[in-house]
């Protein structure tokens, strides 16, 4: 049987060796440029998401036994990630990972690609349970919106389907940009706007036959039109985005959402409602199997994954041309001569 996953983000908490404080008065410079991240980051961002609640989601689902049968969206993520990482032709000296959960990413990389890394998560009991790999890594509890780091640290920065929860998604992606080293990329991966639509309608439809009306159950997602002006604003340049699709099957929509809460992923929004009723979850379930069910009885779940890759630009970067400064018209391109025919004897 498949399953699913999703979310993650958190306050700062603790800093178990920050990776450039050599002494005290660095120390003190890494938690000072942490502080001013966090004033920046309240002044101009919308409180969506109930923070303190997602962090006592992951880790309670990093409690249960079989916590490791639910990473099964997350591994698959993280090693098309991990792709797009050995896609660039270069080795990464000292590379950070934010939402790092149990490696998903790292373990899929190798000593020949990334030298060193550091692994961030706001969960600690999901940081306790990170996989062991080959690369030398060193782990700090941090929020993935307060990045607890100095400006131009690192060489490569990477994230999977951490950074939906984050109600400042703008001031995540600025936080990025500043930590890394001029010419370094931020590869990474996030929850699209189109995702569990099944799931969202069959809710919102149960919810409005059975009570007369709904509320969301579903967090919202950001749009891959967003995407690309998002990392721009924040002064990424080269960037590329694109879309793929995870489709799951499950027998009925009760194991949907129990994966779901198994991953640590269940909503967490302020106007979330806190309870389903059982005549509502009987009718969606119904209607999920009605809309979307396969012939085999079992029903899809769709994850629209966002892929991007953006770089902090450098003077070695290409760039464009000037405007103007071509020397031949796209109206000339049919008056280039093709190779001639030879005629058959």
């Amino acid at each position: 049987m498949s399953r699913l996953s999703w979310r993650m983000v958190q306050r700062l908490q603790t800093l178990s060796g920050p990776p450039a404080a050599s002494s005290d008065s660095s120390r003190r410079r890494v938690l000072v440029s942490c502080c001013r991240f966090q004033s920046a980051s309240a002044r101009g961002s919308m409180n969506v998401f109930d923070r303190a609640m997602k962090k006592r989601q992951k880790n309670w689902a990093a409690s249960l036994q079989n916590s490791h049968q639910y990473d099964y969206l997350r591994d698959e993520v993280g090693s098309r990630v991990a792709d797009r990482v050995y896609d660039i032709a270069r080795t990464f000296p000292l590379a950070l990972d934010i939402g790092c959960g149990k490696s998903h990413i790292a373990e899929h990389l190798s000593k020949e690609v990334v030298e060193r890394l550091f692994l961030t998560d706001f969960s600690e009991k999901t940081l306790k349970q990170r996989r062991q790999n080959e690369i030398p890594t060193h782990c700090v509890l941090a929020d993935e919106e307060f990045l607890p780091f100095k400006e131009n640290t690192f060489d490569l920065v990477v994230s999977s389907l951490s950074l939906h929860w984050i109600n400042d998604l703008p001031g995540a992606f600025r936080q990025i940009h500043q930590v890394l080293k001029p010419d370094g990329a931020f590869i990474g991966a996030i929850v699209g706007g189109d995702t569990l639509y099944e799931l969202r309608c069959s809710l919102q439809l149960a919810e409005t036959e059975r009570e007369g009306g709904f509320s969301p159950h579903v967090s919202p997602y950001t749009a891959v039109t967003d995407l690309g002006n998002l990392l721009g604003q924040a002064g990424f340049n080269m960037l590329t985005v694109d879309i793929d699709e995870v489709r799951v099957h499950y027998p009925g929509i009760i194991e949907v959402m129990t994966d779901l809460q198994g991953m640590g992923e269940s909503n967490c929004a302020w106007n979330r409602r806190s309870l389903l009723h059982r005549d509502t979850i009987l009718a969606a379930a119904a209607i999920y199997k009605e809309m979307y069910g396969n012939e085999d009885g079992s029903i899809p779940a769709t994850f629209e994954i966002l892929y991007m890759i953006g770089w902090k630009p450098h003077e070695s970067q290409a760039k464009p041309a000037k405007r103007g400064s071509a020397t031949m018209s796209f109206g000339d391109l049919s008056k280039i001569s093709q190779p001639a025919s030879k005629d058959k004897s």
